[in-house]
C-alpha cells in the first residue's frame, strides 16, 4: 500500500556517544505485519520508542501516521497508537486493577483517577481481555499475575483505544511453550483481521513470528541490516549477519526456526 503508517530517514540516536541506533531508514506501510529481529543490544526497543513517539531521534527524520516528529503535539498522536511492552509494565502502580488499567488507556493514563466511564468503554475493555484470554481476570491487582498474563492485558490495553498503529516489544518473552504457542495463535489471528491495526512486534528469536506477517526489519548494532517482505529477507544469510553467527534456517508453512549450521 502507498499510505506510510511509519517513515525513517537516517534516524540516529546517540547516548553517552554511543549510537543506539544508526542511520535507520524504515518505512512502514498501512496494514502491514512487521517483526523486527534482533540480538540484545541490537537497538529493537531504542526504535519501538522513537515508533511512540516516545523517543526523538538525536538526526534524522520520523513520520508517524503523516505527522512529523517534532512538529507535533506527541500527546494527541499517541492516542493513535498502542503500545505494550515491560515500560508500560513496570509503570503501572501497585494495586492497579486489571480493568482498570484497559480502560484507563482510552484516554492515555496508565490507571485509573476519578474518569467516569461509560457503558461503551466497560463493554469494549472487558470484550478486549475476553478475546485475549484473561476476562476472568478483570478484577484482579496486575501485579498478581504471571508473566504471561501480565503480557495479554497489555496487548488488550494497547488495542483499548482503537489505534491506528500497534507495537509490542517483546509480547513473548519470558513465556512457557504453551503460553508461547497460545500467544502466537492470537497474533495471528488479529494479524490475519483487515480491520486490525498494523502491526509491529519485536523480538529475539524468528520461531515467534506468528503465522500471517508479512514483514521483517534485522537489525544489529542500531544499523538495519535487511529489511522487506518476509520471504525475501529471511535468509540464512541475513540472519547470520545479523545474529553473528552462522546460523541455518528452516520454514514450516507460515512458521520459521533458525539453529546454528
Amino acid at each position: 500500500m502507498d499510505e506510510r503508517v511509519l517513515d525513517l530517514s537516517g534516524v540516529t540516536v546517540r547516548r553517552g556517544g554511543t549510537a543506539l541506533l544508526d542511520g535507520v531508514d524504515w518505512s512502514v506501510g498501512e496494514g502491514e505485519r512487521w517483526v523486527v529481529l534482533g540480538p540484545n543490544g541490537a537497538g529493537k526497543t531504542t526504535l519501538l520508542n522513537v515508533a511512540f513517539s516516545q523517543l526523538h531521534p538525536t538526526a534524522g527524520r520520523v513520520e508517524i501516521l503523516g505527522e512529523r516528529l517534532g512538529a507535533v503535539d506527541v500527546f494527541e498522536l499517541r492516542p493513535l497508537i498502542g503500545y505494550a511492552g515491560a515500560a508500560v509494565s513496570n509503570q503501572v502502580e501497585e494495586g492497579t486493577p486489571v480493568l482498570d488499567l484497559v480502560l484507563s488507556a482510552a484516554y492515555g493514563y496508565l490507571g485509573r483517577f476519578r474518569e467516569e466511564y461509560g457503558t461503551p468503554d466497560l463493554g469494549r475493555a472487558r470484550a478486549l481481555l475476553g478475546h485475549w484470554g484473561v476476562g476472568d481476570l478483570a478484577d484482579r491487582n496486575f501485579h498478581t499475575l504471571s508473566e504471561g498474563e501480565r503480557k495479554r492485558v497489555l496487548i488488550a490495553r494497547a488495542l483499548m483505544s482503537n489505534p491506528e498503529l500497534l507495537l509490542l516489544d517483546e509480547p513473548a518473552a519470558g513465556l512457557d511453550l504453551g503460553g508461547r504457542e497460545d500467544l502466537l495463535r492470537r497474533l495471528s489471528s488479529l494479524a490475519r483481521n483487515d480491520a486490525a491495526p498494523t502491526l509491529v512486534v519485536v523480538s529475539h528469536h524468528v520461531e515467534e513470528i506468528p503465522s500471517g506477517f508479512t514483514h521483517a526489519l534485522m537489525l544489529r548494532e542500531g544499523a538495519v541490516v535487511a529489511s522487506g517482505p518476509l520471504d525475501e529477507v529471511m535468509t540464512a544469510e541475513n540472519l547470520s549477519e545479523t545474529f553473528g553467527l552462522e546460523l541455518k534456517v528452516e520454514r514450516d508453512g507460515e512458521r520459521w526456526s533458525a539453529r546454528a549450521a
